[in-house]
């Protein structure tokens, strides 16, 4: 690709994930702007990438993700836990579970709310609906049905499935058939960027489409940003290393930050914007003094339970030879089958008590398990797993500056279960997990419970079993967070333009007030969508 070593660009964008990606693409709509994109990943071509399936190959490959890891704490048992966020086009859209999930409408009030006009449910909805085509859903009110990314509902049914919506709905959760609709409560069948049997990420649907369009828009792979460039308090490019050579692009217009909510703040860091004590201590001269940079990190820890599953084949069988062959026919010939689906196949949204305005817990189930200490391997027996996590956790962390070298991972650390809300709320949701998977309409495939096990009952063993084998669902954000001037924690303004700084925007999932109630990339791509259009208002 074009040595950018000496060019000038409108716009120099870092990152190319859910939000890079679509302000990418849509600054480029324009044929009299040039935009140059910085990923520090190799292109997305690895056919894991595009497979569903290929999930579990690729988000543990450090060369096309980045291979983060939480602080160990007493509350994690000692454990890192890994946080992976994609690193290639398509940032973590081409590595993640591949679920389409909102929000709940009042999250985004709640930004609105703390300072950040122009934020509201009924102002980003149009974002949301812009970019995407819910298929299935001809006519689904508060959907898009024009947009680039394509959503789907799971063709692939079923009879544990089957049984556990029946069991879900003994326990009085409603059947929804949209949660990204007019209401978010209920159990059914997960929406995911699925198409025709292939993942559907940023890069796919909005990314190489507008590099075959435009001319003006540059795309730089395995081009590592290492700091923004300033003068007198203005952003005027990017210094990234490429192919071991240190370079420089320069931007006419602004700088755009989509690196995510870990690289994010690193970034901003390495380049003087941050806590000025703090950059003194790695020899960086203070650009910007904004404490709020890498402060407010929020994530979702889940836990799963498992079952061994009777009087039926799961997908633990299916996934391996000689049945997975058949599949992979299943797959050419566009039927049914698993290698098209999403890992968590149906949801569940619900209060752990009563008097919630909005569910305070989020489910998944599959008709599969994995080995405990094997990542990615499924189990030998017949599984099933109902997992669980809080929705809108108040535990939050940090990511700081390991070194001043950018080569080097920063320090992450979520907290997570600092609150003692939220590890009450954790263990209600273990509780109402295990009442899912001992209703009667899945007693004939439920054979024995494995994790925790019959023998974990009070609240501090199920606090214990939490501790020992929770997890990220890597969601992690906030870390640049959206606020007003008077907000001494917060990074960027309701135009995600960072405080103090001329020419410098933040648009990805750092800049969320607070966490979304749902999976984070599909308000991450929203996020890009309205940043891209605050950026050409701007113009």
């Amino acid at each position: 690709m074009t040595d950018t070593a000496a060019l000038a660009f409108d716009y120099v964008i870092v990152g190319s994930g859910a939000a890079g990606a679509i302000v990418a693409a849509r600054l480029s709509e324009d044929p009299s702007i040039s935009v140059c994109v910085l990923e520090a990943g190799p292109a997305d071509h690895h056919p894991y990438l595009k497979l569903p399936a290929g999930f579990i190959k690729v988000i543990f490959n450090p060369r096309l993700a980045w291979q983060f890891s939480s602080e160990p704490t007493a509350r994690t048992n000692g454990r890192r836990i890994p946080l992976p966020q994609g690193k290639t086009l398509g940032g973590s859209t081409s590595i993640n579970g591949l679920i389409y999930n909102r929000g709940h409408r009042e999250d985004f009030d709640d930004w609105a709310a703390l300072g950040n006009p122009g934020w509201s449910y009924d102002e980003v909805l149009p974002h949301f609906e812009r970019s995407e085509t819910f298929v299935g859903g001809d006519g689904a009110a508060l959907r898009g049905h024009a947009g680039p990314l394509k959503v789907t509902l799971p063709d692939w049914r079923h009879p544990v499935c089957e049984a556990f919506l029946q069991g879900a709905e003994e326990l009085g959760m409603p059947r929804n058939p949209d949660y990204n609709g007019a209401y978010q409560q209920g159990v059914g069948y997960f929406q995911r960027t699925i198409h025709n049997g292939w993942r559907v990420s940023t890069s796919s649907a909005f990314l190489r489409p507008a590099m075959r369009r435009s001319s003006q828009l540059k795309v730089e792979v395995n081009a590592q940003a290492s700091r923004v460039l300033m003068q007198a308090g203005k952003a005027t490019g990017v210094e990234y290393t490429q192919g071991g050579r240190v370079k420089t692009v320069h931007a006419r217009r602004e700088v755009i930050v989509c690196a995510g909510a870990i690289n994010t703040p690193k970034l901003l860091q390495l380049s003087g914007i941050g806590d000025g004590e703090k950059l003194r201590e790695w020899g960086i001269a203070t650009e910007a003094h904004l404490p709020g940079v890498g402060q407010h990190l929020k994530d979702h820890f889940s836990i799963r339970l498992v079952a061994k599953v009777k009087n039926a084949t799961t997908i633990n069988e299916l996934a391996r030879v000689p049945r997975l062959w058949g599949q992979a026919l299943q797959w050419l010939r566009s039927q049914p089958n698993i290698l098209d689906l999403s890992p968590s196949v149906v949801h569940w949204f619900w209060n752990t008590q009563l008097g919630l305005a909005r569910p305070d817990v989020q489910g998944v189930f599959s008709p599969a398990s994995y080995r405990e200490g094997y990542v990615g391997m499924l189990d030998v027996y017949p599984g099933m797993t109902c997992g669980v996590w809080q929705h809108r956790p108040k535990s939050q962390g940090s990511v700081q500056l390991a070194s001043s070298d950018h080569r080097v991972n920063p320090i992450v650390q979520p907290n997570y279960l600092s609150d003692e809300d939220d590890r009450q709320t954790l263990i209600r949701g273990v509780r109402l997990a295990r009442s899912l998977l001992q209703t009667r309409a899945l007693a004939q495939f439920n054979n024995a419970e494995v994790m925790p096990g019959p023998q974990v009952q009070s609240d501090d063993e199920i606090l214990d079993f939490i501790y020992r084998f929770g997890v990220s669902s890597y969601h992690v954000n906030g870390t640049a967070r959206m606020g007003p001037a008077g907000d001494a924690g917060a990074v960027v303004d309701a135009q995600l333009r960072v405080h103090g700084v001329q020419g410098l925007r933040v648009v990805d999932a750092s800049v969320m007030p607070e966490i979304p109630s749902a999976n984070t990339c599909a308000a991450t791509m929203m996020i890009g969508e309205k940043g891209a259009d605050l950026i050409r208002r701007a113009r």
